[in-house]
């Protein structure tokens, strides 16, 4: 692999110089209108495979040209999006990974007419894709610059081939469970690590986390960039997020300032704040899009995630 430089950058966010990204052919997120992902309606669930659910934020998704919105605001999020187009697009590549992002990215053009989707989840990215996650961050990616030419150009053909949304969520597991029993394995004291953050809803202190794992504060820094795409600090304030958004799952209306107390924010001053950056609108334009929708996406799998056992010994 080769180094190149980081060409494709989320909103709000500076450019900065990239690490190795191999041949990837970098395509850039421009800035433009559109709707919360979470929105889209009419869609097609799938479950996944019992040995990949776990490696996922979300169970499979499939949408069509009756799907609505079509011009879409991808919020912060430590999941990776991979998208494999049934019908092609002029933007974006046929199949691409949209690397993990710490502010809001909204795509310019309009989603592809048909097309699947599964949100791949932190630390499950890394061993899907085989690459360090902070490579990717803030990027869209051909898939084939990823998994290798052929064997994403095979993956498109076959699911766009297949002649029903079974047929293609079984594709996609086929497709998962090779490349988890090939990529590497995240290291037991990220893997701890990121488990603590989701079960203390991102309040436990870093260096807290690090004296668990018998690691120094800057190897645990290393290790959440290359494992997980972003540092612990910012990966905690997501996964804040991210319950956030689950518990406004189960209020309607919200009580702001009491979610902001819930969540551990100083006060709804804090909470509308991290709303703003990680969403690109306010609390309240945000839930009246999302409500409006008849069968809004679920949270992410890792706000319902238990921690158990020891931490690793150093």
């Amino acid at each position: 692999m080769t180094t190149a430089r980081m060409m494709t950058r989320q909103a709000g966010r500076p450019d900065a110089a990239g690490a190795r990204a191999g041949t990837a052919r970098r395509r850039r997120s421009r800035l433009g209108d559109g709707e919360p992902e979470r929105a889209r309606w009419p869609r097609v669930d799938g479950a996944p495979h019992p040995r990949v659910r776990s490696l996922l934020a979300r169970g499979y998704a499939g949408f069509t040209d009756a799907t609505k919105p079509s011009r879409l605001v991808i919020p912060a999020s430590a999941a990776v999006p991979l998208v494999l187009k049934i019908r092609d697009s002029a933007e974006r590549p046929p199949a691409f990974v949209h690397g993990v992002h710490r502010s809001y990215a909204a795509m310019i053009g309009a989603c592809a007419p048909t097309y699947l989707e599964a949100w791949l989840a932190p630390l499950g990215a890394y061993a899907l894709l085989g690459l360090p996650m902070d490579e990717l961050e803030g990027q869209v990616v051909d898939l084939g610059d990823v998994v290798g030419a052929a064997a994403g150009r095979r993956l498109t053909e076959r699911v766009r081939e297949a002649p029903t949304w079974g047929d293609r969520f079984a594709l996609m597991d086929e497709f998962l469970l090779r490349r988890a029993a090939e990529g590497p394995r995240p290291s037991p004291e990220v893997g701890w690590a990121w488990r603590r953050l989701v079960i203390t809803g991102g309040r436990i202190p870093i260096s807290r986390l690090a004296g668990e794992v018998g690691w120094s504060h800057k190897r645990l820094i290393a290790g959440f960039r290359r494992q997980i795409g972003l540092p612990p600090k910012t990966a905690a304030r997501l996964v804040r997020f991210d319950q956030l958004l689950a518990r406004l799952d189960e209020r309607r209306p919200p009580r702001w300032d009491q979610l902001a107390a819930e969540g551990g924010y100083s006060d709804q001053a804090h909470l509308v704040r991290d709303f703003r950056e990680f969403t690109g609108a306010a609390p309240t334009a945000f839930m009246a899009r999302v409500l409006a929708s008849p069968q809004a996406a679920p949270a992410p799998s890792w706000t319902r995630t238990r921690t158990s056992g020891r931490p690793p010994q150093p």
